[in-house]
Parts: structure tokens; sequence; C-alpha cells
């Protein structure tokens, strides 16, 4: 079943008017017809299983069957800070991290990362990351859209935190020695909780980002005895928290 998003102002009543480039897409690349079935979320976390009552030139008009407020968000936010990595990579962490359910990416500049971006630059990557994560938001079924927000630095990224009050907050680093550390900060994991995971570009941390870290309630945790690539780093970060979100561990 296709999944789409719309504003909640589009949900009218026993209908929902679906506008903007997706209509061309059903229409077009799709081939979409009346009476077909399709999901749609309202982006603050209810879906509503759908039938296509009338395809016009500028709106689709999508009759609702039913709806499900329940939605299959995590019940805790995580936000992914993740320091700008070489080539391409970015695209599959940001891919991957919403299909792990992540409410928020935030790419991050450190003092080890090679990619350095200008303002031109990096909004036309915001933009493009931003399409990947509606993208991964479709695939993966979830019910909110998640946000890619602009470059901060490291500073400002603590500052943001801080700000919004961030519940959790966590730092995979390598020099972190054993998994009790580890195992204390995961057991505080709980639902309705604003989560930060911080991970480093592929050099890592400088030592007085970690510092700077320490100094800003964030805490250093160990993914084990094997060194991550950044692009796996994170990854495994939000699989624990998942699960552990989710009751598996």
């Amino acid at each position: 079943m296709h999944h789409f998003f719309v504003d909640p102002a589009q949900v009218m009543g026993d209908f929902i008017r679906i506008t903007g480039p997706d209509v061309n897409h059903m229409k077009n690349a799709l081939r979409m017809k009346q009476g077909e079935e399709v999901l749609v979320s309202d982006g603050t976390g209810t879906d509503y299983h759908c039938c296509l009552s009338s395809l016009n030139s500028d709106y689709v008009e999508a009759r609702i069957v039913s709806a499900d407020r329940d939605g299959r968000e995590l019940p805790s936010r995580i936000w992914l800070f993740q320091g700008l990595p070489k080539s391409d990579k970015m695209e599959l962490i940001i891919q991957k991290a919403v299909e792990l359910g992540a409410a928020g990416i935030v790419p991050v500049s450190t003092k080890n990362a090679v990619v350095k971006l200008d303002a031109k630059k990096e909004e036309a990557k915001r933009k493009r990351w931003q399409a990947i994560a509606e993208s991964a938001a479709k695939q993966s079924g979830r019910s909110l859209m998640p946000r890619v927000m602009g470059l901060m630095t490291l500073g400002q990224a603590f500052d943001y935190i801080e700000k919004e009050q961030f519940a959790l907050r966590l730092i995979p680093y390598e020099h972190e020695a054993g998994m009790e550390g580890s195992r204390q900060e995961l057991s505080r994991v709980a639902p309705g909780q604003d989560i930060a995971v911080f991970i480093g570009p592929e050099g890592g941390f400088d030592e007085s980002e970690i510092n700077l870290a320490l100094k800003k309630g964030v805490r250093p945790v160990s993914l084990g005895k094997r060194i991550l690539r950044t692009e796996t780093a994170g990854l495994a970060m939000l699989s624990v928290l998942m699960m552990r979100l989710e009751g598996g561990l």
C-alpha cells in the first residue's frame, strides 16, 4: 500500500485532500486509480487507511476508511547528531536512521571532519537529505515525518540540547572502557524522553570535544571492543535504543 503525508489541515472530516508534488506522482508515476487504497499520515501521529475517491488536476481526494491514532512511532524522540562524513555516507545514515525511528537528524561540524559546507552547498544538501528522510519515512511506515536540520557546530548542538532540555545525552566513544557505563546509561531510557546521540566523523571526536561534552551533561558510552565506522556507530546506537524502547531489551 502506498504511503503519503499531509498536514492536519488537509484532513477534512471523512475525507483527506492530497496536494502538491504527490498529485503528479500518484497520477503519472504510480498511475493510481479511483478506488485504490492508500495509507495517509497527518504528521501528528495519526494514520488513516483511505480509499481514493477522485483524482483531479491539482488535488487527490481520499475517503477515510479507518484511523489509527496509536501510530508506529517510538515512545521517545531520538535525535541523531551526526559528524559530517565523507562522500555520500550521510545519505545512507539518514535513510537508515529514519527507518530505525529517529525523530530528527542534525549534521554537525567537528574538528576532525574533512567535509566542509559553505552556505550555498549546505542548503542544497539539506533539501536533498530531507527528501531522503521523507522517502524513508514513507517506505518504513512512519507516522511522523523526521526532520533534517541545518548544519550546526558541536558547540551549537550542545546549546540546542540544553535549550530543548534533552533528558538523555549519549556519545559513543572508542576510548570508553568496559560496558558497565553503557548498561547504566541504557537503564535510564524511558518513554516520553528526548534522547540525543552524538556520533563523530571518520576521524572521531577530538579529546577537547569529549571534555566539552562531559561538561554539557553528555555521557560517554561504549559500543564494544571494535572500532566502528561513522556510518555504523550511529545505526548501532539507534538499534539498541529502538529495541530498548520497544521492550525487546
